[in-house]
């Protein structure tokens, strides 16, 4: 029996060493870098041949670089494409590792009214899908809660770092709910009554909800410096207040034709910033999305019809027809695994009507204005983040290759468990 329990532990260390052999990955390097003769993509300000300095996690300078300096790494992109690293505006990579077990998602708390419980705080930084999602382009992406009406606050981050607080972009955001008055899916068996029913009383929550936040903002207001002797500490209240005194947008998901309108109507009558999440049926109102000024962020584009009378196309062509009405769209992958799909999100918007430039913005520009960061993020500009990519073509064909990805600075390695287990297999011996 001993024999036996010894056979078994030198097995399971020779197993364990395996599989760190097979998953150890190689070190980030840091710059500065020089990248030569590249077609730079800026989004912002045109395209044309140049070369880009990465210095101290910015870039330093764009154009035509000239230096003497022998501590700069100098990468040759001739015939390579060089674009701002792809931003998804709605995903859970980081707070779910396999979505089907529920023992590995994070990103839904109990209670209705929790708009303090904030997702960059259960951000896995070592999750196996951000590697995954890398080497595709993407190096931010927006980590958002799910669940109730009030299900918390998401966070913009970065995809390189060892702790939440490393990764994070410094735009945080109220995710809300609007109740729908469609059916949550086939297994719905709710009478029509109780759909209508349902999403009145939830209206009703909202309503009060909301008045309580007014409230408690006037409280706020006028108890100024002695804010914190006799005001009771309200956390759930303390979440709102940015938005109730209109510094930031409340981030609403909402989805059929009859509650965007619905939703329009709240926002202009409470006299919020507001941006919407999901929009599938964006489409079928963008004049009044975009009457309204609410930007969007719609997603996932590869997806199926929401009604068994749409075209095939319905949700290819969302994201194009809201923004040839004047709407800002940024898209999202609305995913954790699969948010490495990103880039072919956009092209499926960009080949069904909004057309590769707008298609860029959408995962670039857009989405770092809707999250009040485009000073750093979004477009190749001297003085903004380096997240950087270079590339053999268009990063939304499935044809490109990704050669190099840099985020804040660093030349990330394009590893991940896929490239990993490649190359522990390719050549093995029995």
């Amino acid at each position: 029996m001993k024999t036996l329990n010894i056979f078994w532990i030198f097995s399971l260390i020779f197993l364990v060493n395996v599989s760190l052999l097979a998953q150890q990955v190689q070190k980030a390097e840091k710059g500065p870098f020089l990248l030569k003769n590249g077609t730079i993509h800026t989004i912002t300000k045109g395209t044309y041949l140049g070369d880009i300095l990465l210095k101290d996690g910015i870039i330093y300078e764009i154009g035509a670089v000239k230096t003497d300096a022998t501590n700069i790494t100098v990468i040759d992109c001739t015939g390579k494409h060089i674009y701002p690293g792809l931003i998804d505006s709605g995903s859970k990579l980081g707070l779910a590792e396999i979505e089907a077990v529920s023992v590995t998602n994070d990103f839904s708390e109990h209670g209705d009214f929790i708009p303090h419980m904030k997702a960059l705080t259960a951000i896995n930084p070592n999750a196996v899908a951000i590697p995954v999602t890398r080497v595709n382009g993407v190096t931010t992406v927006f980590a958002k809660p799910e669940g109730s009406t009030f299900p918390g606050t998401g966070a913009l981050v970065d995809l390189f770092g060892y702790s939440p607080e490393q990764m994070t972009c410094g735009s945080e955001r109220v995710v809300m709910k609007f109740p729908s008055t469609g059916r949550r899916g086939r297994w719905d068996r709710r009478s029509d009554d109780d759909i209508k029913k349902d999403a009145e009383k939830a209206l009703k929550n909202i309503n009060e909800v909301w008045a309580s936040a007014l409230a408690y903002a006037k409280i706020d207001s006028a108890a100024g410096a002695q804010k914190q002797t006799w005001v009771k500490n309200n956390p759930q209240m303390d979440a709102l207040l940015p938005i109730v005194k209109g510094i930031q947008p409340l981030f609403i998901e909402v989805n059929s034709k009859a509650d965007i309108e619905e939703a329009i109507s709240w926002v202009a009558q409470n006299k919020l910033k507001a941006v919407f999440m999901g929009v599938a049926e964006g489409w079928r109102v963008a004049d009044k999305i975009a009457k309204a000024k609410i930007p969007v962020i719609t997603g996932p584009i590869m997806n199926t019809p929401r009604r068994d009378n749409d075209r095939f196309d319905a949700a290819y062509t969302n994201a194009g027809k809201m923004s040839k009405a004047g709407v800002k769209v940024a898209i999202r992958t609305d995913n954790a695994e699969n948010t490495r799909n990103l880039p072919f999100n956009a092209g499926f918007a960009a080949a069904y009507g909004m057309g590769i430039d707008e298609a860029l913005k959408a995962v670039t520009i857009n989405a770092a204005e809707i999250f009040d960061v485009a000073d750093k993020y979004g477009s190749i500009e001297k003085g903004k983040i380096a997240n950087i990519l270079v590339t053999t073509g268009d990063p939304f064909e499935t044809k490109t290759k990704i050669e190099k990805v840099f985020i804040r600075g660093w030349n990330i390695p394009l590893e991940s468990r896929q490239t990993l287990l490649y190359d522990e297999f390719l050549e093995r011996n029995p």
